[in-house]
C-alpha cells in the first residue's frame, strides 16, 4: 500500500496536538473518488474539533484527520462515479469521517463539483464549506428572495464574505456588521450599508429586516430580534436562538449545520466563473504548518479564508 502525509490529532487539545502522520492512501469504494489534494482550507470547525468542543467528534473517533474542504485532481474513482475521469479538477466539502489536511483525500461523488476554471486550487479550496454554509443559511433555511432586506453579522469572514455576494447576486438589499477596517471590503462585495459593530448599535439604525444571518452569536444574536419585521427569519450557524424571543417577536429562528452538496457547490462554482463571486484568501500555509494556520485563525480576525497548500 502507498503512504501519504496527513495531519491528524491523537488527543484533544491546543494546536500542539496536531500530528504530521504517515498513513495509508485511501482506496475508492463504489461511489468514492480519490483525489490528489492541491489545497485544503482551514475553518473554525477544525480547531473546535481539535480542542474537543465539537460534539459530533468524540474520543472513539481518534486518531482523527482534520480538514473539511479540498481542491485537487482525480486519481481514481469507483464504478458509481464513472462520470469522473482521472485528471479531472474538482473541489468538495468532505463528510466528518474523512480529513482534508492530507496529500490524498477520499471524496463521495455526491460531494464534489468541477473546480471553477477561473481560479486556482488555492482559491477553490477556500470555497466549499464556507460557500455552502452561506448558501444553505440564506436560501435553504432563510428562504431569501429578491428585493428582501438581509442583515449579515460577521460579514468580512470566510462565510460572511460569500453570504454578502450571494445575497447581492439574488437581488436582496444587504446590510452588514463588520469592523471599521473591514467596512470598505464588505461594501465592495455588495453591501449597501456596513455598520461598525464597535461604534454603532445596529438595532438603533436598522429595522424591517426580512432575514438576519447570524455568524457572531451571543448578545449580537439576541439584539437581532429587534430589527426583524413580523414574519422575518433569524438563521444562525452558532447558538440556538431563543424560541421565546422568536415567539414574542412573531418571527422564525433556527440554528443549522452545513451539509455537503455537490450540486449546490457546482452552482457556486459557476457563479465564480461568471464573475458574480470572488474568493478572498487572506494567507496560505504549507500542510506541515497547519498548527500555525489554526493558531492564526483562532487568535486573529481573518478577512476571508486561510488555505493550506498541499501538492
Amino acid at each position: 500500500m502507498s503512504k501519504m502525509k496527513s495531519v491528524r490529532i491523537h488527543e484533544f487539545g491546543g494546536p500542539e496536538v496536531l500530528s504530521f502522520d504517515d498513513i495509508e492512501r485511501p482506496l475508492a469504494g463504489d461511489d468514492d473518488v480519490v483525489i490528489e489534494v492541491h489545497a485544503a482550507s482551514v475553518n473554525p470547525v477544525d480547531f473546535k474539533i481539535r480542542n474537543g468542543q465539537y460534539h459530533e467528534v468524540d474520543p472513539s473517533m481518534l486518531p482523527y484527520g482534520l480538514g473539511r474542504d479540498v481542491s485537487g485532481t482525480v486519481v481514481s474513482a469507483g464504478p458509481a462515479a464513472e462520470a469522473l475521469n482521472v485528471g479531472d479538477e474538482v473541489f468538495a466539502m468532505l463528510g466528518l469521517e474523512r480529513g482534508g489536511y492530507s496529500e490524498y483525500a477520499l471524496v463521495k461523488a455526491s460531494e464534489l463539483a468541477p473546480k471553477p476554471r477561473s481560479v486556482g486550487h488555492t482559491q477553490a479550496a477556500a470555497l466549499p464549506l464556507a460557500g455552502l454554509t452561506a448558501w444553505q443559511g440564506l436560501f435553504d433555511h432563510g428562504d431569501l428572495r429578491p428585493t428582501q432586506r438581509v442583515l449579515i453579522h460577521g460579514a468580512s469572514g470566510g462565510v460572511g464574505h460569500f453570504a454578502v455576494q450571494f445575497a447581492k447576486d439574488v437581488g436582496a438589499t444587504v446590510f452588514a456588521t463588520a469592523s471599521a477596517e473591514d467596512q470598505t471590503f464588505v461594501k465592495e462585495l455588495g453591501a449597501a450599508n456596513v455598520l461598525d459593530y464597535r461604534r454603532q448599535k445596529f438595532e438603533q439604525e436598522l429595522g424591517d429586516i426580512d432575514l438576519v444571518f447570524d455568524l457572531v452569536g451571543g448578545k449580537t444574536q439576541m439584539r437581532s430580534f429587534d430589527v426583524l419585521r413580523e414574519g422575518g427569519v433569524l438563521v444562525s450557524t452558532l447558538d440556538e436562538p431563543s424560541s421565546e424571543a422568536a415567539e414574542c417577536k412573531g418571527v422564525r429562528a433556527l440554528r443549522y449545520t452545513v451539509k455537503p452538496d455537490g450540486g449546490q457547490l457546482a452552482r457556486i462554482g459557476r457563479m465564480v466563473d461568471a464573475g458574480a463571486v470572488r474568493v478572498h484568501v487572506a494567507a496560505t500555509h504549507s500542510l506541515d504548518d497547519a498548527a500555525n494556520a489554526q493558531r492564526q485563525l483562532e487568535s486573529t480576525h481573518i478577512k476571508g479564508k486561510l488555505v493550506l497548500q498541499v501538492n
